[in-house]
């Protein structure tokens, strides 16, 4: 009997779950405060108006054709994988706004998948009040044997649909290396039909693994000199590569972490599409920049727009990889 033989006979069985640890520390969690929405009063009331001079132009234009195309049917489980060339930039939060935007959108099974193998922050963008299980526990126990329902087993449900599976339990410890990635994702990835990969930042081991492996890709830069600057040269890296695979299925993802950004948004989107990839700016959000819980129904409409159009884009992509 091969190796490949003895897992497919081992039986399933369900091993005792680790101890739950709460995603913010209860000292911390009243510190939070009550999330606010990403657009202000004002703004919202002139969007009413618009709405009722116009009533669905929006959601018939642009905005109702990106629906639809997040949700065309996959062939295989497609992988889209998020990254950045440095901390602090919004990653974990598109790759947390990405993963909502797929579950809300599709009728099959979304997973957002965290492979930070720093102490990353997607458990808690995504609302997940406490973790169980992490990537490296869960690669210790998966077998072919199991199917959707084992495995939701060792997965947080997300409040509006969808799993989680974050990299640890927001504890210092053995980082994720490739093999553990490399196990988790396989297995996982035929069972979902989307999934969001919140990987390290570049040039990490499993950021370069999680990008050489995914259908499409996601870089997110911050909107300055120095971030647009530096994911250039990675763009540029890319579209230096055989075949040029990775940069047409790359897709820039332009943040601003200030309501009042000083680089100019139309040169800084010339200059990173340069290389042949879409740039989409994802605009300032009040609801975003208090960094707790993401609340879909808080999020400014401008963000929310953004957000469909990246996933609509990302499964594009995803869809010309085989």
């Amino acid at each position: 009997m091969t190796h490949g033989d003895h897992l497919m006979r081992r039986p399933y069985v369900p091993l005792p779950a680790p101890e739950s640890v709460p995603t913010v520390d209860a000292r911390l969690a009243s510190a939070l405060g009550r999330p606010q929405h990403g657009d202000s009063a004002v703004r919202r009331v002139g969007q009413s108006l618009r709405g009722l001079a116009s009533p669905g132009t929006k959601e018939g234009g642009e905005q109702g054709r990106c629906g639809q195309e997040v949700r065309l049917p996959v062939p295989s489980g497609r992988v889209v994988a998020v990254t950045s060339i440095r901390g602090g930039v919004g990653k974990s939060t598109v790759a947390a706004l990405l993963g909502r935007t797929f579950t809300h959108h599709r009728p099959d099974p979304v997973l957002t998948l965290e492979a930070d193998a720093a102490l990353g922050t997607l458990a808690v963008r995504m609302g997940a009040p406490s973790v169980r299980w992490s990537c490296g526990e869960l690669a210790r126990i998966l077998t072919p044997r199991m199917d959707l329902n084992d495995i939701t087993g060792y997965l947080v449900p997300v409040t509006d649909g969808g799993w989680l599976l974050p990299a640890g339990q927001g504890r210092v410890g053995p980082p994720l290396d490739v093999p553990t990635y490399r196990t988790v994702s396989l297995a996982l990835r035929r069972h979902f039909a989307v999934t969001v990969v919140d990987c390290e930042t570049l040039p990490g081991e499993v950021a370069r693994t999680a990008m050489d492996t995914a259908h499409a890709r996601v870089i997110v830069a911050p909107r300055t000199a120095e971030g647009v600057g530096g994911t250039r040269v990675v763009l540029d890296w890319l579209g230096a590569l055989p075949g040029r695979r990775a940069i047409d299925s790359t897709v820039v993802v332009l943040t601003s972490n200030a309501p009042d950004m000083t680089l100019d948004l139309r040169t800084a989107v010339a200059h990173l599409r340069e290389p042949g990839v879409t740039v989409l700016p994802l605009p300032y959000d009040r609801h975003l920049a208090q960094g707790g819980p993401i609340h879909p129904a808080l999020l400014a409409r401008a963000t929310r727009d953004a957000a469909v159009e990246l996933a609509a884009e990302a499964l594009r992509r995803a869809l010309r990889t085989r």
